[in-house]
C-alpha cells in the first residue's frame, strides 16, 4: 500500500474523459470507439483503486476490485469483464467481435465509472 497521489489520479480522469469522448464519435470505426471506451473504463478503475493506495498490473482485477473501491456490485462490472475478455481476443488474437449494442452500452458504464470515480474521496 501506498499513499493516493491526487496528480495521478486526476491524469487517469483526464485521460478516462478525452477517451469516453472519442469513443463517442460515431465517425470513428466501431472497433476504435470500443478500445476507447475500454480503456475509457480502465482508467477510470485505476483511479479508483489508486485513490485507496493499491496498484494492480492485472487489468483484470482493476475492475474486480470495483466491488471494494466504489461499491460496484458484480452486475455492474459484469459488462467490464466482458469487454476485457474481448480485448484480451483482439490483441492477443486479432479476433475482434463486438456490436454497436455491446459498444454503446460500454460507453455507458464507462461513463457512470467515470463519474463515480470523480467523486471518490481519497480514503483518510
Amino acid at each position: 500500500m501506498e499513499p493516493p497521489d491526487a496528480r495521478e489520479r486526476a491524469g487517469l480522469l483526464r485521460s478516462a474523459t478525452v477517451r469516453l469522448q472519442d469513443a463517442r464519435q460515431t465517425t470513428l470505426a466501431l472497433e476504435s470507439r470500443f478500445d476507447l471506451a475500454y480503456n475509457a473504463a480502465h482508467a477510470a478503475a485505476l483511479s479508483a483503486l489508486r485513490a485507496h493506495g493499491y496498484r494492480s498490473e492485472n487489468r483484470y482485477l482493476v475492475f474486480q476490485c470495483l466491488e471494494h473501491t466504489l461499491g460496484f456490485t458484480p452486475q455492474q462490472w459484469l459488462l467490464l469483464n466482458q469487454a476485457h475478455t474481448k480485448r484480451n481476443l483482439a490483441e492477443y488474437e486479432g479476433e475482434l467481435d463486438v456490436t454497436v449494442g455491446f459498444v454503446e452500452e460500454l460507453i455507458e458504464h464507462a461513463a457512470s465509472l467515470i463519474a463515480a470515480a470523480q467523486v471518490l474521496e481519497t480514503p483518510s
